[in-house]
């Protein structure tokens, strides 16, 4: 693997860009800006990209490692789609953005992954001339969910312009946002808090942009029908990023079990909530809420616990007294949220409707106050 220096650049065709977004994990939007990085765009022979398989989980946040899992992921990253609009705009195409992983030891005995991109996917990465942007792939290492590094990508391209605007319904379409998240009496006020405003706060802390936004075109009753971005160099920003730097602060690989894997063996709870959330803080937090919700809510509930203070893990040291803390203070929490639901049952009370909005308000509700275990 060629060494990633901290001005490793990632060029991104506008087209691939303004594609909706295809649902990758935290994780696989950052291993897609390395695959990008390592490319030579102007070169389609260097589309075969290797990656020592410790680099590969340590960049999908994965502990311990075998074959099960690492099948899993590989699987999912082969699964994503993009829907390329004909030119004419009448029809689309829709094909794979990589198309082989191929997971073997190299000459010198070492584990390694190899991964291609798809054939018809060549033409939005390689031999492109114009209508393309780039940044220093740090920008993308240090931010911390799906939104976030796509809100940045969105409008890194029209840095240049210093102004975008965009449909409220666009805007949510390019962030992948489903039509039924952020929804209901409370959903512009959660999708302002926690994607523009959250977004807005994370590329100030962490990359070389920052914005400000307003309304644009309303509808009926003021409704934002467009956001307008202002968007400008971040003088601000935290030191920049190697991947190798990156990849030394992921917590360390528990072991690699390449030990050959029985599709007729059944998973483990454990092993199943690895292959599932992936990074490690997001499998301990899944254990404290039962596995109630999903990957992209459990990141949600990770950038709340950053905002309260939890009391460190009395056991334990360094990160994993704050990452048990945060997984204690959880299902404490959780439990929580199930006697209230059964307490309103009881009572005949409105029943919780929506019961991750409900525990996220919960947890809200300790970000301004200290607490005690």
């Amino acid at each position: 693997m060629s060494k990633i220096y901290k001005n490793a650049i990632v060029e991104k065709r506008n087209v691939l860009n303004e594609l909706r977004s295809n649902n990758m994990t935290i994780q696989e939007l950052r291993f897609f800006s390395i695959y990008l990085s390592k490319i030579n765009p102007r070169d389609v022979s260097t589309r075969i990209v290797r990656f020592p398989i410790e680099d590969f989980q340590r960049i999908m946040g994965f502990g311990k490692l075998n074959l099960g899992q690492l099948r899993a992921s590989t699987d999912s990253l082969l699964c994503k789609i993009v829907h390329v609009p004909d030119e004419n705009g009448r029809g689309m195409r829709a094909f794979q953005l990589f198309k082989e992983c191929h997971i073997f030891q190299d000459e010198l005995g070492q584990w390694v992954l190899e991964i291609d991109a798809h054939d018809r996917a060549l033409p939005l990465m390689f031999d492109f001339k114009n209508r393309y942007f780039k940044y220093e792939l740090w920008n993308a290492l240090r931010l911390k969910s799906p939104n976030q590094v796509r809100m940045y990508e969105i409008l890194k391209q029209y840095e240049g312009l210093g102004k975008r605007e965009l449909l409220i319904t666009e805007l949510r379409e390019l962030l992948g946002i489903d039509k039924n998240e952020y929804a209901g009496r409370t959903g512009w006020s959660d999708f302002k808090k926690y994607v523009l405003d959250s977004c807005q706060q994370a590329l100030k802390e962490t990359t070389d942009i920052c914005y400000t936004y307003e309304r644009g075109k309303t509808g009926k009753g003021g409704k934002w029908l467009t956001v307008i971005f202002h968007i400008k160099k971040n003088k601000d920003h935290v030191d920049r990023l190697s991947l190798e730097e990156f990849i030394d602060l992921q917590p360390k690989a528990v072991g690699i079990d390449t030990a050959e894997y029985d599709d007729d063996t059944e998973m483990s709870e454990e092993e199943r909530r690895i292959a599932k959330y992936g990074e490690e803080h997001l499998v301990l937090y899944a254990e404290a809420v039962d596995d109630e919700f999903e990957k992209e809510e459990l990141e949600q509930i990770a950038l709340i616990l950053t905002r309260i203070n939890i009391p460190k893990d009395p056991n334990l040291s360094g990160y994993d007294a704050t990452l048990y803390g945060r997984q204690r203070y959880l299902k404490e929490k959780y439990a929580a949220l199930k006697y209230e639901a059964l307490r309103k049952v009881k009572n005949g009370e409105e029943p919780i409707r929506n019961r991750f909005k409900y525990f996220l308000t919960m947890l809200e509700e300790d970000t301004s106050r200290p607490l005690s275990f």
